[in-house]
């Protein structure tokens, strides 16, 4: 495996690990503060970064490379609100999509279609995350500070996360 690519793929698994830590840290928030279909949202997102964290990680070993587990940063876990919340979880999944970008971009200048094939996967996960989180958010605006709005999307959003726990 290219040095560089194995080092960007074991940048990759640190920012799905860190990503799945933080989803956790926002699950535990919106659970102790009466939230249960964010929390279940959330706690769903937490698992589904550690997955994609898991098939890196694979992938590299599958290839002869290396992997590194890393050492994660403290995960914000205290949030004023569900907008708050929510616009974490938006730049979580803008940033991810920007570093998948950069593995792209530097499996094409190293000429390496084999991990550039397998990013693809990642490419049209992060389409449908960062599409979910701006649509959310986009929710939790139009509601503003109505609390029986919150309420209804508390409720609402517990269907997503149980759609996510059967995929």
């Amino acid at each position: 495996m290219n040095i560089s690519i194995e080092k960007l793929l074991n940048n990759q698994i640190r920012y799905e690990a860190q990503a799945s830590m933080q989803y956790l840290a926002m699950a535990s928030w919106a659970d102790s503060t009466g939230y249960n279909g964010v929390a279940d949202f959330f706690y769903s997102q937490s698992e589904e970064e550690r997955a994609h964290m898991i098939k890196l990680v694979k992938f590299v070993n599958e290839r002869g490379g290396k992997v590194i587990i890393p050492k994660l940063e403290k995960a914000m876990d205290d949030f004023e609100n569900l907008n708050e919340l929510f616009e974490k979880f938006l730049k979580s999944e803008m940033f991810v999509t920007e570093q998948i970008s950069h593995v792209i971009y530097e499996c094409l200048q190293q000429k390496d279609y084999n991990v550039h094939n397998f990013m693809q996967w990642y490419v049209t996960e992060q389409l449908e995350e960062e599409a979910m989180a701006r649509t959310l958010l986009d929710k939790l605006n139009i509601i503003g500070s109505d609390k029986s709005g919150h309420y209804l999307f508390d409720r609402d959003i517990q269907a997503i996360a149980a759609s996510q726990e059967q995929e």
